[in-house]
């Protein structure tokens, strides 16, 4: 057996903590019931109250815990493994999660989100670019990979459907710095070319996002910006449920609007295009300025889907989670007869 991502294995060190914190809370509710008198004939006042069961929910709390980590772990069985060549090429895709994708790509505050456009981009270009390598980062005031360069493209969507503007906790829309982040976070293979997809609304924080985009074109590498957003501005939500938008020192609501211009220099710059992501045809004019770049042998190793056994650590732990539900911490009505640790 093999598991996709093995270094989630070490989440199962959490599982004997659990226990551990278990085990000081019962030791601590002896030392409470002490203080009231004597523990033998305090469980004669308490006649329902079972010392079996909450062990018994613990044990399947952590088994559960155990199997739901293999789970995410991805674990893989078989004969199942296969290594085919493709002609592809290389992409990182740089998302901006700053705060004002939270605001509306439309002309209506209350349309849907910057982020939410980008995302559902992001689904369309995973699902044209399956012959290729595909990454992603997300930005903000500073870059993180959210995933490195795969040819995984399942685990690729569960991502993005992740991807919210409070992953980054710096504030801020440094191009530049993620542009930097997905120039080394190519493989080290040689003779493939590579492209960045910038997706943002162009409100560049920083000074640096054209010369980098300059230095990925001279290093070989395409840079291609979409731009999500209107350019007429929108407020940025706080609480859209409730109509609060963020508002300035003097009480007025802070606009963000597409900055285009600094988009297309960028794209130039990097030697790519620029598209507007409130197009229909944007996934479509993307795929097809990629498709010029000259492909090259890529040997990927994929897994049916018969291979993944991750179904069944979560039909376990769901099994084992759903025995937990009925097992209650009073005494089982029909086992009150039976004493089974005492003479």
């Amino acid at each position: 057996m093999s598991f996709a991502y093995p270094h989630l294995l070490y989440l199962l060190l959490l599982v004997p903590a659990f226990f551990g914190l278990f085990y000081w809370a019962r030791i601590n509710r002896r030392k409470r019931l002490r203080r009231y008198g004597n523990p033998e004939v305090l469980n004669n006042l308490m006649p329902d109250v079972s010392p079996y069961t909450p062990w018994i929910k613990i044990g399947l709390e952590c088994l559960a815990m155990i199997f739901l980590i293999i789970a995410i772990a991805r674990p893989r069985y078989g004969e199942k493994e296969s290594q085919e060549t493709t002609n592809g090429i290389e992409v990182m895709i740089a998302l901006d999660v700053s705060r004002s994708m939270n605001a509306s790509s439309t002309d209506d505050p209350a349309g849907i989100s910057r982020l939410n456009r980008a995302k559902f981009l992001l689904g369309k270009m995973v699902d044209a670019l399956d012959n290729d390598r595909v990454g992603l980062i997300v930005f903000a005031g500073e870059s993180y990979t959210q995933l490195p360069i795969t040819t995984d493209f399942v685990s690729a969507k569960m991502y993005i459907n992740d991807i919210s503007t409070d992953m980054v906790s710096a504030q801020g829309t440094a191009i530049g710095n993620a542009i930097g982040k997905a120039m080394n976070s190519f493989s080290p293979d040689e003779d493939i070319n590579r492209a960045i997809i910038v997706i943002t609304d162009g409100e560049n924080h920083e000074g640096d996002a054209v010369d980098m985009a300059l230095q990925a074109h001279t290093a070989g590498i395409q840079v291609d910006v979409i731009g999500v957003g209107s350019i007429k501005g929108a407020p940025i939500p706080v609480n859209a449920s409730r109509g609060e938008y963020l508002k300035d020192y003097n009480g007025q609501p802070v606009t963000t609007a597409l900055n285009e211009d600094m988009a297309r220099e960028i794209a130039k710059a990097g030697g790519g295009i620029y598209i507007s992501g409130g197009s229909s045809k944007a996934v479509t004019e993307l795929t097809d300025q990629l498709d010029q770049l000259q492909k090259s042998e890529l040997k990927n190793v994929r897994y049916k889907q018969s291979a993944e056994q991750f179904p069944l650590f979560v039909f376990i732990a769901f099994i084992l989670l759903l025995i937990d539900i009925f097992v209650l911490n009073r005494k089982i009505g029909w086992l009150k007869k039976y004493t089974f640790f005492s003479k």
